[in-house]
């Protein structure tokens, strides 16, 4: 049997079932019916949500890519008129064995008026369960990819602090094993003491052949006096 056809018989039964505990506990309260009717369909509402909720979370794990998921709204909204018609089919039939009244309901009442509001509320309730499923897993999913992240940009910071770490080291040890050298110092010349005292003489110039140059007036150059 398909998935739509299961979830329709299951909740046409549940339907019936709920509304045969009902019925007997209205003839036993009877002056507790409406508080008995909103548990009655509370507790209905509550499988509903059960049921579809885990449709929808089972649907997102199994295809992360929403364009891979099933098509869980046809999914439930078939089932939803099947649970309609088959638990007004039930009540009706129901109703003839009991003491108490299921309602009261005829055959075209319970198949049309009846049968839309239960395929109102399943289809309704379901759909919203299955996005809330699908919500939680992608959040959970979301949580998931943050933390691996979180978790690898730490070991690469160790990583790379460790490199550092030895890089520096190995600096370390180079400077260590290299010798120190010293770079000259260079020292001004320094004269002696009679350097400053001592005489120096003035040379004449002479020409290319060695021989004295003269000024205009007969002097030889290099010489104030002449000699």
């Amino acid at each position: 049997m398909t998935g739509w056809a299961v979830r329709g018989i299951g909740m046409g039964l549940i339907n019936a079932v709920v509304r045969l505990l009902l019925g007997a506990a209205v003839s036993m309260w009877p002056l507790s019916g409406s508080a008995l009717r909103w548990v009655a369909y509370a507790l209905v509402i509550l499988v509903i949500v059960v049921w579809a909720g885990i449709d929808g979370v089972r649907d997102r794990r199994n295809h992360p890519d929403p364009d891979d998921g099933q098509d869980l709204t046809m999914v439930w909204l078939k089932a939803a008129v099947v649970a309609g018609l088959l638990a007004g089919l039930l009540s009706w039939i129901i109703d003839f064995f009991v003491d108490f009244s299921l309602g009261q309901n005829g055959l075209i009442f319970e198949l049309t008026s009846g049968a839309a509001f239960t395929i109102l509320t399943i289809f309704v309730v379901a759909s919203i369960a299955v996005f809330v499923g699908r919500l939680i897993v992608n959040r959970d999913a979301k949580k998931k990819l943050a933390t691996s992240d979180a978790d690898r940009a730490h070991d690469r910071e160790l990583v790379n602090a460790g490199s550092a770490q030895r890089a520096e080291a190995s600096r370390d040890t180079r400077s260590q094993a290299e010798p120190t050298r010293s770079e000259p110092t260079r020292s001004e010349p320094q004269w002696a003491a009679e350097h400053g005292e001592a005489d120096t003489e003035v040379f004449s110039a002479v020409d290319a052949d060695g021989k004295p140059r003269l000024d205009k007036r007969g002097n030889r150059h290099g010489t104030a006096d002449g000699s």
